[in-house]
């Protein structure tokens, strides 16, 4: 199974996630199973029911990954791996943004108009 999250990244987040030995309440099954799934929902853009088999029940991960929501522990995890940015999904370059054709500005050059009320005041005067 390809891995999303590299070993340098999961040792930087394993010892902050719940469920770990010496917390209270159930034992985590398999942390990185679960955020390994996130993941793939996040890179894929598929639905929750569209998650492979290999990561467990969708409603189960669903349901986890909405109480780490509610509870902060994304965020922690985020300020734990803000320090290493993968850089290989953030090149930019001509061929992914093209600017619109309107961008440089349109035949003749910006004009102000005036408003209609602005319009219609300077009519007045002029039949006065």
């Amino acid at each position: 199974m390809k891995q999303e999250l590299s070993e340098a990244q999961w040792e930087r987040i394993k010892n902050i996630l719940p469920g770990k030995k010496g917390d209270s309440g159930a034992k985590a099954k398999d942390n990185r199973a679960f955020i390994e799934a996130v993941l793939w929902i996040a890179r894929s853009g598929a639905h929750w029911r569209a998650l492979p088999e290999r990561f467990g029940n969708w409603y189960t991960v669903y349901t986890r990954y909405y109480r780490w929501c509610n509870s902060g522990m994304w965020e922690k995890i985020f300020k734990a791996l803000r320090g290493d940015p993968d850089w290989s999904y953030t090149m930019i370059d001509s061929t992914i943004v093209r600017a619109h054709q309107h961008s440089a500005g349109a035949k003749g050059g910006l004009s102000i108009k005036p408003s209609v009320a602005r319009k219609a005041a300077s009519q007045r005067k002029s039949i006065v």
